[in-house]
């Protein structure tokens, strides 16, 4: 059996097994957790009421965090000529054509978003094997597939994050930093489950949204009470 670490131990003290909090009294306890060397994630963990399997029951798409989510993204454009200017000007990491798409085709990931133009997806639809496992693939859906590269970059700077629910009907997802004040995490996550709620399918009964998790990276989960949510 793993032996927990100390700072895990006195967080765990601070959750009362069972307990469904409020989200603002999670993230109270999340920032008076024993804090490690590094500035910390807030992430979230929600069950959905639907069957993934179901192509009328995917839950995908993007929402813009209105504090962003803290992090320098990393963003490589493929595009041609004046598009990869574009996106240079606008702040990518890298831009360009056929020799970035054989350096990843190579190996290298080492950004946090891909956008491309339309005219490149016939090659990137090549690099679904490294691109896939991390979930880089550029989509319409999430908006970085497009010709406005600029404008992609930038929506990606200010913190437009994509969501979408996996296998087992759940959606995991960063929603900033636990630096932010307890306000901006609160509007960021409840942001984020206003979004995903607005995409409830007709095809789904029931409750839709199941449960909810919020930790940060080295804290505990903590169930959240859906009641105390304010959605939009």
């Amino acid at each position: 059996m793993t032996k927990l670490s100390k700072r895990h131990t006195e967080s765990l003290k601070k959750v009362e097994k069972g307990k469904a909090y409020s989200l603002k009294e999670a993230v109270a306890i999340l920032k008076e957790c024993p804090k490690p060397k590094f500035d910390e994630s807030v992430e979230i963990s929600l069950k959905l009421g639907v069957d993934p399997k179901k192509s009328d029951q995917q839950v995908r798409s993007t929402v813009m965090l209105p504090h962003g989510t803290g992090k320098s993204v990393r963003i490589v454009v493929l595009a041609k000529a004046d598009k990869a200017k574009d996106a240079l000007d606008a702040g990518a990491a890298h831009a360009g054509d056929q020799e970035l798409i054989d350096k990843i085709k190579g190996g290298w990931v080492d950004f946090d978003a891909l956008v491309a133009t339309p005219d490149m997806m016939r090659e990137v639809g090549k690099l679904g094997k490294v691109l896939g496992p991390r979930g880089l693939m550029p989509t319409p859906k999430g908006g970085t597939v497009t010709t406005d590269v600029k404008k992609a970059v930038n929506e990606l700077k200010k913190g437009k994050i994509e969501f979408k629910v996996d296998k087992s009907s759940v959606i995991n997802n960063f929603v900033g930093k636990l630096s932010f004040s307890e306000e901006q995490i609160l509007e960021n996550i409840e942001s984020l489950i206003s979004a995903i709620s607005r995409l409830k399918p007709s095809s789904a009964k029931g409750q839709f949204l199941r449960s909810l998790f919020v930790a940060s990276t080295m804290g505990p989960g903590i169930k959240i009470d859906l009641n105390s949510l304010t959605l939009s």
